[in-house]
């Protein structure tokens, strides 16, 4: 067994082990080497008191200013105080019980020490409650203070069990049996000509030195060299799965001189973009290939995407294949349906009455069609008279049979799992090809490492004839007159002949409703406003038709309606029979009604910045300006409405992609979590360590170009395969 993956029983004992492994998911010598300190105290540098977050499990290096005995409760009780300061603040412990005297006579005032615990308040003064501690020297030894005098000390991720210093003994027990064994079978990575050529440390170094550092040079050299098994790594994983797709076979899709998509092209009554023309010559170009494309499409709300997809749909449709769009939701599938057979016209009526004799036929396939629909259009897929489908889910139900299936289009991919995509595409006869689509933007080396194994194509430019959208935060507990004056603007709009969206975070009906919940102090502090039920549509549709908005045609929309009542609203809102649709996120994505022009977003301090700029992007789809009004009770310095802020400031989706990415960390890179709790990256950070990830994909494809098994590699093998567990293989093979 390598070194590495030795259980902590062996080295630590059974009870440290099991806290260890309980608590923070560490189980061998590897995982344990591989918990980073998160920052480094030195002496003389105090954490700042006057900043702890309250509600949080802390570490602090303070000194002790005071310590003196209370007592309370008619004298029955005795409390100790201690007063710890850093020049910047002040923080109090406080220890009941017995043991106080035990504690009086370790915190002496003026010695140093580490106090860990969780922050909470008593009287307005933050406290620490009978925190764990070590004392770190007695200023009265000059030998003691010489000791830790200039000395990094490391300060791990902690939890209440398992203390930061405690970690630290335990890695000081691992170091020196690795030591003891001169690092043997410690597995590195790295190749040796890469690790020299590119001035890394070797691995035991850079264990060493992020662990017990002498010097904050030390901290940098580890680090870089660290950040560059994780990047290199995984981007050997995906470097090897573009080899493996290259050396699957495909049908190579060349559309039809004088065929479908030239008839469509020739009936477009406006002008494609100069980004449409480029990224549909790079698609075009895959399609023709003999082996399967992987590329990924996005780009910003309303910038055309759908109109790429569908002539990649029709290309194949020209070359004797069949192309089929999965959609998340049955709205977005009914819009997209609809949008595409209302662009191709008599072009969509293949084999119809009426139909172009170029034409083919476009269906749609969901949960809740009628039996004899839905007969109809798996009867039109397994012949082939369908060239092109949209549906949900069900597309991926087993009696969905194909005729010839050559293209897979997947919108919003986020919101699928890896094992729905797969499901899909297994129904080629040979692997077909794929276009992911995604409006979220994502940062270049967030696609690269998350998305590593697809060519990504990206959609920068709005069509012509977008207009502007202008949008504001409206605090509404700060500046109620604020809120008055929305409703009063989305009356104006109406009566100027447009229409709005009321978008609230829940739908409002018994099942759903959560109970209310009481604020933690931490809450308090970072403003978040009362916890309240989050704002629900059908409250508020019937508070707005009853109030500000009496007299508009008010509606509203939401998950759990019919398909039929959906659809029936989302046409008569699309026809302007509708002034005003107060909705939940189901018009998200993929929604067009170019009259809209107001988007009024309830508790939005309750959405995702992605989310946000998704929904923006519903109003400003015409001639006429848009207007987003982003509705909050938070506190104006709370971290909420900084986000709003954020979104207000800019319409670059790829900026506001990097504070969501900031916020909420990658997720776990080879894995199905969408946030950062159980990301596999420990050191790098795909924002700021772009060069690190750029030069490693290099490195990488070089690496499998030349040894696609990695046959003359073996220790860069097995650390392959302790990142690439059964599950995250499968996550790879399948996406």
């Amino acid at each position: 067994m390598p070194a590495l993956q030795e259980p902590l029983k062996k080295t630590l004992g059974g009870n440290t082990a099991k806290v260890l492994a309980e608590h923070l998911d560490l189980h061998t010598v590897g995982d344990l080497l591989h918990h980073y300190p998160r920052r480094y105290a030195e002496r003389g540098e105090l954490t700042r008191l006057a900043d702890l977050p309250l509600d949080e499990h802390v570490t602090v290096v303070a000194q002790v200013s005071d310590a003196r005995v209370h007592k309370f409760n008619n004298g029955r009780g005795q409390r100790l105080e201690v007063t710890l300061t850093d020049g910047s603040g002040r923080l109090q412990l406080v220890f009941f019980g017995r043991s106080i005297y035990h504690h009086q006579k370790e915190l002496v005032p003026g010695r140093r020490g580490m106090f860990a615990g969780k922050v909470g308040t008593f009287r307005t003064t933050r406290q620490l409650s009978h925190p764990a501690y070590e004392m770190l020297g007695k200023d009265s030894g000059a030998d003691a203070v010489e000791a830790w005098a200039n000395q990094l000390i490391p300060l791990y991720p902690a939890c209440s069990q398992m203390e930061s210093w405690k970690i630290s003994n335990c890695l000081d027990v691992v170091l020196a049996s690795m030591e003891a064994a001169g690092w043997a079978e410690v597995v590195d990575p790295l190749p040796g000509a890469l690790r020299e050529g590119r001035g890394l440390l070797p691995l035991p170094e850079a264990f060493r030195k992020v662990h017990r550092p002498r010097t904050k040079a030390d901290i940098e050299d580890a680090r870089q060299r660290l950040k560059w098994d994780e990047a290199f790594v995984l981007q050997v994983a995906l470097a090897r799965r573009r080899h493996a797709d290259s050396q699957l076979p495909a049908v190579p899709r060349k559309p039809a001189a004088d065929g479908l998509l030239d008839a469509f092209d020739a009936r477009l009554p406006f002008t494609l973009t100069d980004g449409q023309r480029k990224v549909s010559a790079e698609i075009f170009d895959d399609l023709a290939t003999e082996h399967p494309m992987h590329r990924l499409l996005q780009g910003e709300v309303g910038s055309g995407k759908t109109m790429v997809a569908l002539r990649a749909m029709l290309g194949v449709v020209d070359a004797g294949g069949q192309a089929a769009m999965l959609a998340p939701t049955e709205v977005l599938a009914q819009q997209h349906h609809r949008s595409i057979t209302e662009m191709m016209g008599d072009l969509a009526e293949g084999g119809m009455l009426g139909g172009a004799d170029l034409g083919t036929k476009v269906v749609l396939l969901t949960g809740s069609m009628g039996a004899a629909a839905r007969r109809q259009a798996l009867l039109d897929l397994v012949t082939g008279e369908a060239g092109i489908v949209v549906g949900t889910h069900a597309l991926i139900e087993d009696k969905v049979r194909f005729h010839d299936l050559g293209l897979v289009v997947v919108d919003e991919q986020h919101r699928f799992g890896v094992e729905q995509r797969d499901a899909l595409r297994s129904k080629g006869k040979q692997p077909p090809h794929l276009l992911v689509m995604t409006a979220t933007p994502i940062p270049r080396t967030v696609a690269m490492t998350v998305f590593g194994d697809l060519e990504t194509s990206v959609l920068d430019q709005l069509p012509a004839g977008r207009s502007p959208i202008a949008t504001h935060v409206v605090p509404a507990r700060d500046k109620p007159h604020f809120l008055a004056r929305t409703w009063e603007r989305v009356r104006e709009e109406v009566e100027g002949g447009h229409q709005a969206y009321v978008v609230c975070p829940r739908i409002g009906d018994e099942e759903d409703a959560p109970k209310a919940r009481k604020k933690s102090a931490a809450q308090e502090a970072e403003g978040e406003g009362e916890r309240r039920p989050p704002l629900a549509v059908v409250d508020v549709a019937g508070q707005l038709a009853a109030g500000p908005l009496a007299g508009l045609r008010v509606e509203v929309l939401h998950g759990r309606m019919q398909p039929d009542a959906k659809d029936d609203v989302m046409r008569r809102f699309a026809a302007g029979e509708v002034d005003v649709l107060v909705a939940t996120t189901v018009i998200e994505v993929g929604v067009n009604v170019p009259n809209s022009t107001v988007m009024v977003i309830m508790d939005a301090d309750r959405f995702g910045v992605s989310q946000l700029h998704q929904l923006r992007g519903r109003v400003g789809r015409g001639s006429a300006p848009g207007l987003c009004l982003l509705v909050t009770e938070a506190f104006e310095a709370s971290p909420a409405r900084a986000r709003l802020g954020a979104v207000a400031a800019t319409l670059d989706g790829f900026e506001l992609s990097r504070i969501d990415l900031e916020q909420r960390r990658e997720g776990d890179v080879l894995g199905q979590a969408q946030s950062g709790v159980r990301s596999s990256l420990r050191m790098l950070a795909v924002i700021d360590d772009e060069d690190v990830i750029v030069a490693a994909r290099e490195e990488a494809t070089a690496v499998v170009a030349a040894d696609p098994e990695l046959e003359r590699l073996p220790d860069l093998r097995t650390a392959l395969d302790a990142l690439l567990d059964k599950e995250r293989e499968e996550f790879l093979d399948k996406g």
